[in-house]
């Protein structure tokens, strides 16, 4: 304490005489500080205020001479921590590097820096001298007190500012797990901990304005009743609710979930009233489209909170995206195609029927209040964090780790690399089925002739289905006699094999594909004798095609041949359509097309988008008017043309110069705009994306890129780049499939 009042007053004493007030004094007064900062410094403050200033100048600057040398490792000690604060990190220490002589102390600014913040580190107020101007009053104390905060406050601002500066550059800073070596032991994970599932919201009772009629009788449901009935009134406009099977399988259910009294009252459908819940429904979606930006940004926010707290994991020490953390709410099942089961009841999920997965020395995820989980394991052998049985087909639902993981990212890498190996020995395979085909035995020539579709068709395999279960929908092993007709010859080709099925997600499938002969005459024999609903394949299902294929190759399965026949295919298309004259759209629609031969090799269908024929209208125009555009462009350059003949001037020849670029520029964007109408076009009942995420190698993609100089981004999107940041990170210009 008595070191603060003595400074003080050395800062008074200083204004008092100003002629006293230069570098030096200033300098001097830095090394008495330093220098007696024990009880020295007492007896030499008291002899100071006693003698005269000019003395005390003359002893002071005697006294730093003698003591240079004997004090000089104090004064360095006393100077680093000054320094070591001035920018808020610790600097490296200097040692014996430090400079020795008065040079080292020659700047008052930096002097005067170094002094206050030690001042901050040693009093609990300070003084600041700030362009040598002091409030004598101590007015100033308040104002420095208010604005240090303020520079912390700053300085916290600046540190969220990098931090997201390094949010932003996350995916270039990730975790590099595809260098890493993998467990041999089976095990997926060493340490997982996550907070389980986000449950369905509870359900909301209709206001008593909202009003069912059975009969034209307006009647009050239970909730249980109530809750069902809502899920049919806002399919209401939706064509599933004029289905019979939807309204029986609906109907079935919902009685399930009346009381008694609603059961012998409510017998039939048709005699239901739900307009009015389904106006009510009508008017929250069109509230919900006209909120605030305000309401919207709460939204908003709740909901990255929930993703902050639940959507993500910790696996073996890094943080990981959980792809979906919510829980389905309960609902109708719809189904794709013409599913036996549509309009049954989605039954909610209750904690009850959950099980977690996480490590025994976790923090475990907490149930809801009053609930507890069916189960909570423990294994590492399997990659889920919470799974649960869903009540319409009896499947096993899971939560899994985002594509971008490092056990998706796995995953996608064994498979790519499986459909390489194969690449190695697909001559041998095919070769080795060509004589299948003359085998004694049927079992094996009809084996021989799926595994030919399978590879040059890239059919999927198919599986064993209950009747009544499911869609319709076949696959090679299951195709029947009525799926597939035989021409010996048709549009000029001989041996030709029509395919017209329902495959996956009741796509049709429909193909006319010249085969080899014998093949074609292995088809007439299975054909024989037999009804169209038999199946073509009697002797053959998928169990023992896969068990036959491991036995070819380790690992092989009719979907490694598609990735193989796939991404193959890319590679191909890629050399053959990409010129190197070309400009980046014209490449971008090169890569497009060979993606498109790849999506129609595996039948990747969908519907034109309903806004299609409006999109392209509206792209029509754009070209329409950029037309336009360039042609008033072309007679201006005619115009400065002749301008320039008859002037013959600089201004005039940069005028035409001018005028040309403006040409060129409207040129390159129309020729952008009709390529991509012509991309939209060729696409719009392809789905590209399908084959890009689940069977094309990113590698050739990748490659492909680097080579012409295509940004990535043209290619795959932010989502894309994420989970493929394993094949961009290895992958370089001369990759080969």
């Amino acid at each position: 304490m008595h070191v603060q009042s003595d400074d003080s007053h050395k800062h008074k004493d200083k204004y008092k005489d100003k002629e006293h007030k230069h570098k030096d004094h200033k300098k001097d007064r830095e090394r008495e500080k330093s220098k007696y900062g024990n009880s020295d410094h007492k007896e030499f403050s008291e002899k100071k205020h006693r003698e005269k200033e000019r003395i005390k100048h003359e002893d002071v600057s005697t006294d730093r001479h003698k003591d240079k040398h004997k004090d000089k490792d104090h004064r360095k000690e006393e100077i680093k921590p000054k320094k070591e604060k001035e920018n808020g990190f610790a600097s490296p220490h200097r040692g014996k590097t430090e400079p020795d002589n008065d040079h080292f102390y020659d700047s008052p600014k930096s002097l005067k820096r170094q002094r206050d913040n030690d001042e901050t580190e040693f009093k609990p107020k300070k003084i600041k001298l700030e362009n040598d101007r002091v409030d004598k009053k101590g007015k100033k104390r308040k104002q420095d007190e208010d604005i240090k905060p303020k520079k912390t406050q700053k300085n916290k601002k600046g540190e969220v500012a990098d931090g997201k500066k390094k949010a932003k550059k996350e995916p270039e800073e990730k975790w590099k797990w595809w260098e890493e070596e993998r467990a041999t032991d089976g095990s997926k994970w060493r340490f997982l901990e996550h907070k389980g599932p986000v449950m369905a919201a509870p359900y909301e009772p209709l206001p008593s304005k909202v009003r069912f009629f059975y009969d034209g009788k307006q009647m009050k449901l239970s909730p249980q009743a109530e809750e069902v009935a809502t899920f049919f009134a806002k399919m209401l406009d939706h064509e599933y609710t004029t289905k019979d099977a939807f309204r029986k399988n609906f109907f079935k259910d919902w009685r399930k979930e009346m009381t008694s009294e609603e059961k012998s009252k409510i017998t039939d459908l048709k005699k239901c009233n739900f307009n009015e819940m389904g106006e009510f429904f009508k008017a929250q979606s069109e509230a919900r489209k006209a909120m605030t930006k305000d309401d919207k940004l709460k939204i908003k926010v709740e909901n990255e909170r929930l993703l902050q707290e639940y959507g993500f994991c910790i696996m073996d020490n890094h943080k990981e995206r959980i792809a979906n953390f919510r829980i389905e709410p309960p609902g109708l099942f719809r189904g794709r195609g013409d599913h036996p089961k549509m309009g049954m009841l989605k039954r909610r999920i209750r904690p009850e029927d959950i099980i977690i997965n996480c490590s025994k020395d976790s923090k475990h995820p907490k149930p809801p209040p009053g609930t507890k989980w069916k189960e909570l394991r423990h294994d590492n052998k399997v990659t889920w964090l919470v799974s649960w049985t869903e009540s319409i087909q009896g499947s096993i639902k899971y939560i899994m780790l985002n594509p971008s993981s490092r056990i998706k990212g796995e995953k996608d890498w064994q498979k790519y690399e499986t459909a390489r190996n194969l690449k190695k020995c697909v001559d041998r395979l095919r070769n080795q089925y060509r004589e299948d085909w003359k085998s004694k035995e049927m079992r094996i020539r009809q084996r021989a002739v799926a595994l030919y579709f399978i590879d040059k068709l890239a059919l999927r395999a198919g599986n064993e289905k209950e009747e009544g279960e499911s869609a319709d929908t076949v696959g090679c092993c299951s195709l029947r006699v009525e799926h597939i007709n035989l021409y010996p010859e048709k549009d000029g080709q001989e041996f030709v094999v029509e395919f017209d099925f329902l495959g996956k997600d009741s796509i049709r499938y429909y193909n006319k594909v010249p085969v080899e002969k014998r093949v074609f005459k292995n088809l007439q024999l299975f054909m024989e004798n037999k009804q169209p609903e038999d199946d073509l394949f009697d002797r053959l299902n998928t169990s023992i095609l896969n068990k036959h294929l491991q036995e070819l190759m380790d690992g092989l399965t009719a979907k490694v041949f598609r990735t193989y026949n796939a991404s193959i295919t890319l590679q191909q298309q890629l050399k053959e359509l990409t010129s190197p004259d070309e400009n980046l759209p014209a490449k971008i629609l090169s890569y497009n097309r060979a993606n498109r031969a790849v999506a129609i090799l595996c039948n990747h269908q969908r519907a034109p988008p309903k806004t299609f024929e409006k999109s392209m209208q509206n792209l029509q125009t754009k070209i329409d008017a950029k037309k336009d555009q360039l042609s008033d462009a072309k007679r201006d350059v005619k115009s400065a043309k002749a301008d320039l003949k008859v002037r013959r001037d600089e201004k005039s020849k940069k005028a035409v110069e001018t005028k040309k670029k403006a040409v060129e520029r409207l040129e390159e964007q129309l020729m952008k705009l009709e390529v991509q109408a012509t991309d939209r076009e060729e696409n719009k009942q392809i789905a590209l994306g399908t084959s890009k995420l689940n069977y094309l190698d990113p590698r050739i993609s990748v490659a492909w890129c680097k080579k012409w100089g295509i940004p990535i981004e043209k290619i795959y999107n932010k989502t894309q780049r994420e989970k493929f940041a394993w094949a961009i990170d290895m992958a370089e210009d001369d990759y080969e499939f």
